[in-house]
């Protein structure tokens, strides 16, 4: 999987925008204002903070060697993953959907409203 492909997923997501609020290299992709992928600088290692629920995140901890507590993430609710061909994209594209789907959960209805993702 490369960056390119997983940016692209994500921002198939409904409603998903790609911002970057902490510098020019860092994406972030969110959904009514709030974050759901945090992307490391795609000239180095591939890595991807995603949202979790914590007892999936902690099965996918102990599954994969390349998925680790979120990086400057509360680590109960985010996950670190290696993008380094270890873990299935099948994998890493549910792993996107868990986490679009917490976010959007989480919206408030009004938001959800005005998204039409009710």
């Amino acid at each position: 999987m490369t960056y390119d492909e997983l940016i692209h997923y994500c921002l198939s997501k409904p409603c998903a925008v790609e911002t970057y609020p902490f510098d020019m290299v860092s994406a972030v992709i969110k959904v009514g204002g709030k974050m759901f992928a945090l992307f490391g600088d795609k000239k180095n290692d591939l890595w991807v903070n995603l949202k979790c629920d914590p007892g999936d995140a902690f099965i996918l901890r102990s599954k994969y060697k390349a998925i680790t507590p979120g990086y400057h993430m509360n680590k109960w609710h985010w996950n670190t993953i290696k993008i380094d061909g270890s873990i299935p994209d099948e994998e890493i594209y549910m792993m996107v959907d868990m986490s679009y789907s917490l976010v959007v959960k989480g919206l408030s209805k009004s938001v959800k409203k005005d998204l039409k993702l009710d």
